[in-house]
């Protein structure tokens, strides 16, 4: 295996935040950050030499980061926890901005690349399921790093502190560390 170092491409596997619910307090990651924390995203998938982003595609930072690494030219692999239609009507459209048209989008140009991974999650819900993902997530990422032996960096996109219970957020940041991934954290307040 070739030395890896900051030289080497990477793939990038990240969570984060969705856009906040109106009048969530405290604020996670109100709608009025997009501009910024996209800003944040493509330095950091510029800096990194990024090859591959793994993420799911909620409304917020998903799909956010998956909108400029298509920009950018980037792999993208998705994970679902569950089918694309209650997906889209648990984790994107139940939010404040116009995020279905972009999920269909993005959705459509994965599962053509033969990037899009449904989990069988259907009978699991809630913080299991999104669990699952984050697992299919960082496993997804050692694959395609493994496959070109690119390095492994996992993006964290948030305020910067897990709730006290169920944050799927911290959840991925837990299991990216163990799993030996450099981390980077993008803030979205």
């Amino acid at each position: 295996m070739q030395e890896q170092n900051e030289m080497t491409p990477a793939v990038i596997a990240l969570a984060g935040r969705r856009i906040d619910a109106d009048g969530s307090e405290p604020p996670r990651f109100p709608l009025s950050n997009i501009r910024p924390v996209r800003m944040r995203l493509v330095d950091i998938f510029v800096r990194e030499r990024a090859l591959a982003l793994v993420s799911s595609a909620a409304c917020g930072a998903d799909l956010l980061a998956l909108e400029e690494a298509e920009r950018l030219g980037l792999r993208r692999r998705i994970v679902l926890p569950f089918s694309t239609e209650r997906f889209r009507v648990t984790s994107v459209i139940d939010r404040p901005g116009d995020w279905g048209r972009l999920f269909d989008h993005i959705i459509a140009s994965a599962r053509a690349a033969g990037d899009l991974v449904v989990l069988e999650t259907h009978a699991v819900g809630g913080d299991a399921a999104y669990a699952a993902a984050n697992a299919a997530i960082i496993r997804e990422a050692e694959s395609l790093a493994a496959e070109a032996e690119l390095r492994r960096v996992a993006v964290i996109v948030w305020e910067g502190a897990a709730r006290p219970e169920g944050d799927a957020t911290g959840g991925f940041q837990h299991l990216a560390a163990a799993a030996g991934f450099a981390e980077r954290t993008v803030l979205t307040v």
